[in-house]
């Protein structure tokens, strides 16, 4: 069964300006994923899909494959995600397998690849995604209308529950997904029916989104060094 990791990385960002090749702790932001995938197991080719030719080349230097650049109608801030997907399947046909990794969870490490695809494999799933635990619980949460007033988001939860007493939730850590190609092509999805959940600890489910995320992800990996 053969896998392919795709890493998925544009050149346009917003909130983050070049981000996916902006120096994290040291690195480019693009090559520790691409490091965690060189070390994984599990993954047979690790090819990188982006628009921007700068990108490509920091890319190929850090050891992955670009083999084309993706078009820019397939770069844009609404572009939906997984379109570059199945671009890229109809683009490099032949393989089992494919793992989506987004170079904006760069805690993730080589034994959380090799440990989904494992998890997958033992569950006899066709899909699994990332989560991590949630720290903000639905149930304490509210929307509020023109006047300032609260409404629970949840309405129908019991009244003055204890924290520890909370049903468990999970939310998407961005950093892992994980499909066979002909269950993804189905279902233009990575999540379906029958997706299953692989827990990560929250220390390394950081997406990082805007500067706050960033700043933490390098204070986590300040301190993880100094031990």
């Amino acid at each position: 069964m053969s896998l392919i990791a795709l890493i998925t990385a544009r050149g346009g960002s917003k909130e983050i300006l070049r981000k996916n090749i902006k120096l994290f702790s040291g690195k480019p932001l693009i090559s520790w994923t691409i490091d965690a995938a060189k070390k994984a197991k599990c993954v047979d080719r690790i090819i990188v899909s982006t628009d921007d030719h700068e990108i490509a080349e920091i890319a190929k230097k850090y050891g992955a494959e670009v083999p084309f650049i993706r078009p820019a109608e397939l770069a844009k801030d609404e572009t939906p995600s997984i379109d570059p997907v199945l671009h890229f399947i109809d683009q490099v046909p032949g393989f089992d397998w494919l793992m989506l990794l987004q170079p904006t969870s760069p805690l993730r490490n080589t034994s959380d690849i090799d440990n989904i695809f494992k998890f997958c494999q033992d569950n006899k799933a066709s899909s699994a995604v990332s989560v991590n635990e949630a720290n903000r619980h639905p149930y304490w949460m509210y929307e509020r209308d023109s006047s300032f007033r609260l409404k629970s988001f949840v309405s129908d939860h019991p009244k003055n529950t204890r924290r520890q007493d909370l049903p468990k939730i999970y939310s998407l850590n961005g950093a892992l997904y994980l499909a066979k190609v002909e269950w993804l092509i189905e279902h233009q999805s990575f999540i379906g029916p029958d997706t299953i959940g692989f827990t990560m600890p929250l220390e390394r489910s950081v997406d990082l989104d805007i500067m706050q995320d960033w700043n933490w992800a390098e204070y986590l990996i300040e301190k993880k060094n100094k031990k």
